[in-house]
Order: C-alpha cells, then structure tokens, then sequence
C-alpha cells in the first residue's frame, strides 16, 4: 500500500535517509520540516513536491518563504507548523526525525489525528511514555521503532507467536570514550566526543552516545514501546555495531537481529512493515566481521544509564526532567560552557531538584521540562 509521508526533521540524518530510501518503496511525500536548514530543505522540497515546508525557526521560515516563492508549496512557521505537517489531511504515516523534547506535541498530534508513526524522536517515549502509548492504543494507531536498537527488537518480536518475552537486551557501541576511565573523561574535547567509530549522526545524538545517555534514554523508550519494566531490559557493550539487539525467552533462547551499520535498513522496515523489500543497504558478511565483541557497561565512568534505570523505575515525570535537564547540559557542552564529565554531574542534580510527579499531564511534563532546563542553568552558573 502507497505510503502519505510527513517527515518531521528532514534535513537530519534520518530524515535525509529516509529521503534517500523513496526509491526504494511505494511512498509520496506530503509534508517536510526541518530547523533552519533552509537550502537544504528547498533542494528536497523541489525534488519531491511537497504540499507542505515549515522551518521551526521563525527566522528561517520567512527565508524558505521566499526561496520558495515560485511554487505552490504552502510555508508554515514555528510549533504550530510541526503539529500541521503532522496532521496533514494528506498524511497516513508521520516520520519523527526531530531531536529532542520538541517532537512530543507534533507527535501527540499526529496520533490525535490517526497517523501511523516512524518514531526516531526517543524523547517523546522517554519524556511522556504513557501519554503517548495510551493515545495510541485509544486511537489504534501504530507506532513503529526506526532506531536501530528497537527495530531489531521489534523484528526479533516476530517470532514470538504469542510467547511473552523475558528480557530485552540492548546493545551498545560504548560510543567514542569506551575504556576510559572516569579520570580520564575529564580531559576530552568536544571534537572527540564528536568522533563516533561507527554511526553518523547529529552532534546531540553523538554526544549522547559519548556519555552512554543515548543508551539510558533507549531503555526507557524500550521500556514503554515493548512494556517491560527496567529490571527485564539489560545493556551491553558491542563494539562492532552488527548486533542490533537481542530478545530472551523464558527457556533461555535468544534471538538476534545483525547488520551492517546503517539506519536505511530500520527505516525502510517501519515504512514497509510488514513487507520486506529490497534495500539499498550493503549486506553482511560475518567472514569479512570476523569476530565480534561484548562487554559489560561501565557504570561508574558513564553514570548517565544509572540515572536513566532511576527514571524508569519511578516513572512519572521523572523521564522528562532527565531528558529537559540532558538537553540542557548537552547544550552548554557543545557551545564549549561546559566540561564533557559535568553532563550526568548537572543531570543528577536536576533530577533532585525539579519535583516528582506520579501521575503527569501532558502541561506537567512540559513544565517538567522547562523546570529541569532552568536547574541546569542555575547550577552552571554557580559553578
């Protein structure tokens, strides 16, 4: 069946190569956001004819506005411009590129408004899990995982056949720092946690992934995308990235989904789902990987996933003043405000100071969130 798509983020990396697989699958695009990557955005708005552009940034938007004077393709601004490529009569399947807490309304939306959704934004689920996995089965829409980790899971789930599951196990790169010690991350720049051996991606994700915050904030979305608590969802350390994820069973069978490093694969699944078709990703080859290698993650020198396994368990609003106080401090690090070692440092904090809440509103994540965001920089200023 054709695809209606919005792609929300298309200028980032998964945007650009969920772009790339169209041709691939039987899909027309509606709708195509982005930041402020303007002549980006123009050159993928008039190769694809889009109804619908918004850039995020006012600013950006009165550009694109111009740039694409031409044509007929309406130009829309700011938050309300997400929610409207999200709920776009024309749309049936929203893609969530964005990064950050600013995919949660649009996304909320589109479920509102019965679209099927791509989901690479893992702050949504982190920040408002049971909001949004609650609108979706009120709505009997489906959300389908584009990371990596969470398609391999939701892949590995098919051949469950009703058999319940009985861990998740998560792998991880161990990012660009794996092996130093807590000592030794006082020292790194921002160019080298900006090096990941084996993913490109934007310098928030990357940095994330630096920290291993990347791997806490998927726990918590593995937790509510495949309803298991944290105790039932372990993390490893896999440096060759080939191993995706893996299921176990309650006789101790696990299953495993391989291959070779490239988001184009997930994507193309949770657009096609659950039809196969060929993709334009290399196949693996296990003689030319050789070995692969597994470890255990190192807690002490990279706290965040503690702090993440916190938040799961206490649930509430907990997830999105770790991910409000995360986004904060990630951002002061790379404007250089901040040393790499002081992100969990300024996290924890937060998580101490912003109150609890078990039972959130969806005003009171967000005021969660902007409450954590004001503790990070309240605490870097008095440092």
């Amino acid at each position: 069946m054709k695809k209606h798509l919005s792609i929300l983020g298309a200028t980032g990396s998964i945007g650009t190569q969920t772009i790339d697989i169209l041709s691939s699958i039987d899909a027309e695009v509606v709708a195509l956001t982005t930041n402020r990557n303007i002549k980006l955005l123009e050159q993928q708005a008039r190769a694809l004819h889009p109804k619908l552009c918004v850039a995020f940034d006012e600013a950006a938007a009165k550009e694109l506005k111009t740039a694409l004077a031409d044509t007929d393709i309406t130009v829309l601004a700011g938050m309300d411009g997400l929610v409207a490529a999200a709920t776009h009569p024309d749309c049936d399947t929203v893609v969530t590129a964005v990064v950050g807490m600013v995919g949660l309304l649009p996304t909320l939306a589109a479920i509102d408004a019965g679209k099927d959704i791509a989901l690479a934004n893992k702050e949504t689920l982190v920040c408002a899990g049971q909001l949004v996995m609650d609108a979706a089965r009120r709505k009997g829409v489906h959300i389908l995982p584009v990371d990596s980790e969470h398609s391999a899971i939701f892949q590995c789930i098919q051949a469950c056949q009703g058999n319940a599951l009985d861990k998740i196990i998560l792998t991880a790169s161990g990012g660009p720092f794996f092996g130093k010690t807590a000592e030794q991350l006082k020292m790194v720049t921002r160019e080298q946690a900006l090096q990941h051996p084996n993913w490109s991606m934007g310098a928030k994700i990357t940095t994330d992934s630096a920290t291993m915050m990347n791997k806490g904030l998927e726990l918590l979305e593995a937790m509510w995308l495949y309803d298991l608590p944290e105790s039932q969802i372990e993390i490893v350390v896999h440096r060759e990235s080939i191993v995706h994820s893996l299921i176990e069973f309650a006789d101790g069978a696990v299953l495993a989904q391989l291959g070779v490093p490239d988001m184009r694969l997930p994507i193309q699944y949770a657009l096609t789902y659950p039809e196969r078709l060929p993709c334009k990703v290399p196949r693996l080859s296990l003689a030319e990987v050789g070995r692969m290698t597994f470890y255990a993650p190192d807690n002490q020198a990279f706290p965040a996933m503690n702090l993440a396994r916190h938040a799961a368990r206490r649930k509430g609003n907990v997830g999105a003043v770790l991910n409000g106080a995360n986004e904060a401090a990630v951002g002061r690090f790379l404007s250089g405000n901040l040393p790499f070692w002081k992100i969990p440092q300024l996290v924890e904090k937060a998580m101490e100071q912003v109150p609890y809440q078990a039972q959130p509103t969806l005003d009171d994540i967000l005021a969660s969130d902007r409450a954590a965001r004001q503790a990070v920089a309240s605490l870097a200023a008095a440092q």
